[in-house]
């Protein structure tokens, strides 16, 4: 009989419901569609690989057009439209949380969250600000007719390079999910160890 002593079972609560982890799944795959065909159609050692350029240009206005449309669904359940409102409020311990990430300070006790941090707040502002950038100035590069060459020469010069930072902005958020596989969980199952919660988001009122 073996004297080592079993590990208590690891507490789990609730973190993100069905309707959220679709919306955040379903976003995901239309912005990664819009990154893949966007660097095929402009790095040109992947462009020189397709062989139909006009049917990846298709699929990526058709990607970006339903880009908000998650979203939007989403509107209709209440727990996606309070994690909003945890996103869109910011308070005196997402600033302490902001100088302690410009300090470099990793100290647990120096960077207080609630539900989410305050890098996941800005991060969630930005990306959705960029998108409707995105979005408009795709519709005025699609649809020709509807502006003059000076708006559509500015929209093309705005949409390329936003899309540039959006790929890097893009790569830091997936590298601080590989950094945290309990938060990666917590997506994908929607659940998280109570340890965690506590650890990470002390201010969170579960």
């Amino acid at each position: 009989m073996s004297l080592r002593a079993e590990a208590p079972p690891m507490t789990r609560i609730p973190r993100f419901t069905r309707a959220v982890r679709w919306v955040h799944r379903t976003t995901a795959l239309l912005m990664g569609v819009c990154v893949l065909t966007a660097a095929f159609l402009y790095v040109p050692e992947l462009a020189a690989l397709v062989g139909r350029r006009e049917l990846v240009v298709r699929v990526h206005e058709i990607a970006g057009v339903l880009l908000p449309v998650p979203v939007l669904a989403g509107l209709a359940s209440r727990a996606f439209r309070a994690d909003l409102g945890h996103l869109n409020r910011f308070g005196p311990h997402d600033r302490r949380w902001l100088r302690a990430a410009l300090r470099r300070d990793k100290r647990r006790e120096s960077r207080p969250a609630a539900k989410f941090n305050a890098g996941q707040k800005i991060y969630a502002a930005w990306i959705a600000g960029a998108t409707l950038v995105m979005l408009g100035t795709g519709l005025m590069m699609w649809f020709t007719h509807l502006t003059p060459i000076m708006w559509r020469t500015s929209a093309t010069f705005v949409h390329d390079w936003l899309a540039l930072t959006i790929g890097v902005v893009l790569a830091g958020h997936i590298g601080m999910a590989l950094g945290d596989p309990e938060a990666r969980h917590g997506m994908r199952t929607g659940s998280v160890s109570r340890e965690w919660a506590e650890r990470e988001h002390p201010l969170w009122r579960r």
